[in-house]
């Protein structure tokens, strides 16, 4: 397997459907920071924790002028219903279905003999620059306070807390 994406390593850009069949070019989100949270699959109890933590400190995350998005193998259908499921409502998932997992490929961290990504969080300074990436042990729920904090320290004037919803 190649070496996933480093800091400092300017971010491969590409274009995949949401799970509303709304297309997601990430060159479009320059002059925001972008958390591409990578997900083994779909419907599975990890994976949901993981994209619940991202709808649940959306606020955080938009006070800090970052998006977040779910990114996996899965097919749009299947995103769709997931969505549902978990009650999402702003946050995007990405389908990373055809050609399969090739985004996941580009950034270093799709598991060819598995047929899906590594859990991953990567995460985007404005000008598409990767300022951190980490792989998680496939059954580790990543830490989103990480990330936040992460931010927090590196962007945040002092004294603007970004906490919220």
């Amino acid at each position: 397997m190649p070496e996933p994406i480093k800091a400092g390593e300017t971010a491969p850009d590409f274009e995949l459907d949401d799970h509303n069949d709304k297309p997601v070019h990430l060159a479009d989100f320059r002059g925001k920071k972008v958390l591409l949270s990578f997900h083994p699959l779909a419907w599975t109890g990890v994976c949901s924790r993981q994209m619940k933590s991202l709808e649940k400190n959306y606020g955080a995350f938009k006070k800090l002028n970052t998006v977040a998005f779910g990114v996996n193998v899965d097919s749009t259908p299947s995103k769709k219903a997931w969505a549902k499921d978990l009650g999402l409502k702003k946050t995007r998932l990405l389908a990373d279905f055809w050609p399969h997992g090739a985004v996941a490929e580009k950034y270093g961290i799709f598991r060819e003999k598995d047929g899906f990504s590594e859990r991953a969080n990567i995460l985007l300074d404005e000008e598409g620059k990767v300022i951190f990436s980490k792989v998680y042990d496939i059954g580790e729920l990543p830490d989103i306070d990480e990330i936040l904090d992460l931010i927090r320290r590196k962007y945040e004037p002092p004294g603007e807390p970004g906490r919220g919803e």
